[in-house]
């Protein structure tokens, strides 16, 4: 019997330098934290260069299965060449900012004309990093209020790299997403498939009767 292909995703990390981006791809991938708070700027620098990316595999509903590709930029956010690159074929991007840098927060809207312009089908996730870090200059007034000028999202997710608290919800959260994403896709396709089908038999089936030798 004939492996069934499971459907990868590719999901991207987007946001500012220092938000923590390269901190959720280590939890994705390794489930492990590195502090850099005592770091100078160069060793911050040099633990996140470097593009990357790793899949995993997600049962959803005992049922489905999908993997998703993590992608991060690794610090190279704004090296021009990887940029096309990076967005290209994008099914969902997470859109990362610091609860504790008003500033990061400021810079999301950027980022998301980003992805609206070069991943424009890509599904689209707030996540509102360093939840551990309070109190916060970004108060959820702020958040509420961006989601209202900007309703592009399918989900937002207030997490903490550190703590690891809301990691594991979140990837589960978006893989089911993505999952009902394929389920639709596919039975789109089958519906698609079938009225194809049901015109090319409903074709034949006049042909035939239209040329049909008389008796």
């Amino acid at each position: 019997m004939a492996s069934v292909a499971v459907p990868e995703f590719k999901v991207i990390l987007c946001g500012e330098y220092g938000v923590g981006k390269t901190s959720l791809f280590r939890r994705f991938t390794q489930d492990t934290f590195i502090d850099t708070s005592n770091y100078t700027h160069s060793q911050a620098r040099q633990s996140t260069m470097g593009l990357d990316h790793a899949s995993r595999k997600y049962e959803v509903d005992g049922l489905k299965s999908i993997k998703m590709q993590l992608w991060d930029t690794g610090g190279l956010e704004r090296v021009a060449s990887i940029t096309n690159s990076y967005y290209k074929f994008a099914d969902a991007a997470l859109l990362v900012f610091s609860l504790n840098s008003l500033e990061s927060f400021h810079c999301i809207s950027q980022h998301l004309l980003e992805i609206l312009s070069l991943a424009e089908n890509a599904k689209i996730f707030l996540v509102c990093n360093k939840s551990d870090l309070s109190p916060y200059e970004v108060a959820d007034s702020d958040i509420e209020l961006f989601m209202e000028q900007f309703p592009k999202f399918n989900g937002v997710y207030k997490v903490s790299c550190k703590t690891n608290s809301g990691i594991k919800e979140m990837f589960n959260d978006i893989a089911e997403k993505l999952a009902s994403m394929s389920y639709k896709s596919n039975l789109d396709a089958f519906k698609l498939h079938n009225q194809e089908s049901a015109y090319i038999n409903g074709s034949s089936s006049s042909n035939a009767k239209d040329y049909c030798c008389p008796k």
